[in-house]
């Protein structure tokens, strides 16, 4: 017991000096203090890139917080910082921090069984199927219930229908998930928008409400509000000097692998950094990171057409972004995720000429011959590892290059086509393609 004590009491005082080192806006003022980006050798010509990317992506809104400061702000299409636009799926990620809220103040324990607060016959189980049903299996996606059913938005019993036991099977599924609006009202005896709005919102400055749109409920608020949401995350649920989330142990659960079934995902949170990730409406098991080109450690909300809040401790960084989907016909959020991370990633100015005049070409070279891709080891000055992408941008494969021997890495068993290897070296990042011929 005095161990776990003296653990909760450090890292309760790491999370007060990492606030520290953060920047907090005032919570009734819409100034924000402002990082230049020339301060993080952050190049200008880089920077419109990275705004026109997102504005052929049809973005409305981008903000980039370096240590708690905006240091990167745009708008699109009439859209402005006092704009209200929805969250979409962005905010499972606020619902499930107040779940840790309510049972930090002992409303509920996410151990519970969910019909203690919903009563029985919430769903179309037996009794017994749903009595193996808890508020960590909603807050995980492993409730077991099918999402393949007519409309999984729906959270009437005649929808929420058994398809595994509990706990054995991960499916993306907003059912369940929205149901806890009831979880939360019942078990705290506050409406999910009073509640939220109380614990949360008004201690970090923020203002938005849950709507009701058809079977989901949605998160709005303006694009502050988000931002500093995302704040609240990288400063491990502290806002200045107010400790809001004081269960450490919840929050640390949240914002790690909450089941081995899909590892890249915590509580109603995504988690890059892991070894597979699997996607809304699909039980396939991707391998590799859910982000290959952005920080391990990143965290994210994420929704529907691009709605994202991502957060990385290493770097200190929240970057939002509200808009309408990209490519109507072809998105996948990871992806587009981890496209922005790339020219977040690739700002910085060049350190020297030698850098940015470096052939890689001659160092990374692909023989159709032999099949295989060669890495020599001067790369080594550069970078140590590199990523495999096919031509419509999907992560094959990230290798490690030894220094020790020549690296050559077998691609034989590809199909014919353009790929794309991708590396970064200290302060840009770098693609070169390779024809695949048979």
């Amino acid at each position: 017991m005095r161990i776990i004590l003296t653990f909760l009491i450090l890292f309760n005082t790491i999370q007060f000096l990492s606030a520290q080192s953060l920047y907090f806006p005032p919570r009734n003022n819409a100034d924000w203090e402002r990082l230049d980006p020339k301060s993080l050798n952050w190049c200008q010509s880089k920077i419109d890139e990275l705004y026109q990317y997102l504005d052929s992506s049809n973005s409305k809104a981008f903000i980039l917080l370096k240590d708690g400061k905006i240091v990167l702000e745009k708008y699109y299409d009439n859209f402005t910082k006092d704009s209200f636009h929805l969250w979409n799926s962005a905010g499972k990620t606020l619902t499930g921090f107040g779940i840790g809220i309510a049972q930090q103040e002992g409303s509920l324990n996410i151990n519970d069984v969910s019909s203690k607060y919903l009563g029985s016959g919430w769903s179309s189980c037996t009794l017994e199927q749903e009595q193996k049903i808890t508020i960590k299996n909603h807050i995980s996606m492993t409730t077991g219930l099918d999402d393949s059913v007519p409309n999984s938005d729906c959270s009437e019993p005649s929808c929420l229908i058994y398809k595994a036991d509990a706990g054995t099977r991960w499916a993306y599924h907003n059912g369940p998930y929205t149901i806890l609006d009831q979880v939360i009202a019942n078990a705290t005896q506050l409406s999910l928008n009073s509640f939220i709005n109380s614990r949360i919102m008004s201690p970090i400055g923020g203002a938005g409400l849950y709507y009701k749109f058809g079977n989901n409920n949605v998160y709005i608020s303006n694009t502050y509000t988000m931002a500093r949401f995302g704040l609240l995350l990288l400063a491990k649920g502290r806002w200045n000097n107010n400790l809001i989330m004081k269960d450490s142990v919840y929050l640390n659960n949240m914002l790690n692998s909450s089941q081995s079934l899909n590892p890249a995902y915590g509580y109603l949170t995504w988690l890059n950094g892991k070894s597979s990730y699997k996607l809304p409406g699909l039980q396939f098991q991707f391998q590799g990171y859910l982000n290959p080109d952005a920080p391990e450690d990143v965290f994210a909300a994420l929704g529907k057409d691009g709605q994202v809040i991502n957060v990385s401790p290493s770097k200190n960084i929240v970057f939002i972004r509200i808009g309408d989907a990209p490519d109507v016909s072809n998105f996948v959020p990871n992806i587009y995720n981890n496209s922005i991370w790339i020219k977040i990633l690739n700002l910085n100015c060049p350190s020297s000429v030698n850098e940015k005049t470096q052939d890689f070409s001659k160092l990374i070279i692909y023989n159709n011959q032999t099949k295989k891709l060669t890495i020599k080891n001067k790369t080594l000055e550069y970078f140590t590892e590199i990523s495999l992408y096919n031509i419509n941008g999907n992560h094959l494969n990230t290798y490690k290059i030894s220094k020790i021997i020549d690296n050559s890495i077998d691609l034989s068993h590809l199909n014919s086509g353009v790929y794309l290897v991708n590396y970064k070296s200290n302060t840009t990042f770098h693609t070169q393609k390779i024809l695949i011929a048979y």
